[in-house]
């Protein structure tokens, strides 16, 4: 992790899309630009794989894939052109550390900010600024990185003017469920020391306890959970809540509850409860299904939003 908070991030854009062309390929009505936020210890080779929903052909026929990677100051982006024959979607993917999401976010410590301004400003680097932007979002620890992303495009005058034409979320948002955030950082340090692996464990489910679950009606107001502040968002772009009864980390009624309360203040929501699939595994389990919900969902999305 370089100090801008970084590194790992992947762009994939279309051919005239690098930073060297002219300007106008960011003009309003462009391709859409697609941001996937991975669950935590996400690897980019599975993230990687919901890029095919977006431009699928040069991900299935491996054509024309060139990765540049780009050396900012102590930070690393590849960039990887496709050829021709893809969508034209434009794709960002980016998962954030796990001991920022598991460690930082739960003491109150805003670390996920850089990250989230970084990601924008990623944007204006490859001057596709003007195009709709779809948000992916997968589990809290996408919803956590989220979270700050869209606090900036109501806050900070250089986001304020982005486009953003909805948001998918992928199991995901779940309220304070230790047990489920348990099982989740259990499996991202499967491969850890017994030792190592049971502290840390330990450590995160002491502090989650007492700063998240019994003081939480004191800290909220110093820092409020991610789901409290989704929940009062002030956006309205619609949402798209992808979910399953069958997920032991984030609860379904808890989802449902989301997209209600969301639906409620005005916004337009779907909900699709998967019933069987495991968590951030219903691409998995229904291929053609999935596809099909994001990319009408995103074909609805460009067909209401105003020009």
């Amino acid at each position: 992790m370089g100090a801008s908070g970084m590194e790992g991030a992947v762009v994939e854009l279309a051919p005239g899309d690098d930073c060297e062309s002219s300007t106008e390929r960011g003009h309003v009505g462009g391709q859409p630009v697609v941001i996937l936020l991975g669950w935590a210890g996400c690897q980019d080779r599975y993230l990687a794989k919901y890029s095919t929903i977006y431009s699928q052909k040069a991900s299935l026929w491996g054509g024309g894939r060139e990765v540049q990677p780009v050396d900012w100051s102590q930070e690393s982006v590849d960039v990887i052109f496709l050829d021709s024959s893809t969508m034209g979607c434009a794709v960002i993917r980016y998962t954030a550390p796990w001991r920022m999401i598991f460690f930082s976010e739960t003491c109150g410590i805003r670390s996920l900010q850089t990250p989230a301004k970084r990601l924008l400003e990623l944007l204006f680097e490859y001057s596709i600024e003007n195009r709709p932007v779809l948000f992916h979002v997968f589990s809290n620890g996408g919803v956590m990185l989220y979270r700050y992303i869209m606090e900036m495009l109501h806050s900070h005058k250089q986001f304020k003017e982005l486009k953003v034409a909805g948001t998918i979320f992928d199991s995901a948002p779940g309220r304070r469920n230790l047990r489920g955030a348990l099982r989740a950082f259990a499996t991202i340090l499967v491969s850890r020391n017994v030792l190592l692996k049971y502290f840390l464990l330990f450590a995160f489910a002491a502090a989650a306890a007492v700063l998240r679950i019994l003081l939480y009606p004191l800290t909220r107001f110093i820092h409020k959970s991610h789901y409290d502040v989704l929940l009062e968002a002030p956006s309205r772009w619609p949402e798209l809540y992808l979910y399953s009864q069958a997920d032991a980390i984030i609860k379904a009624s808890e989802v449902k509850s989301m997209a209600d309360a969301r639906q409620q203040l005005g916004v337009s929501v779907k909900a699709v409860d998967f019933t069987y699939s495991a968590h951030v595994s219903h691409m998995r389990a229904y291929p053609t299904y999935y596809s099909s919900l994001c990319t009408t969902f995103l074909s609805e999305c460009l067909e209401s939003s105003p020009q």
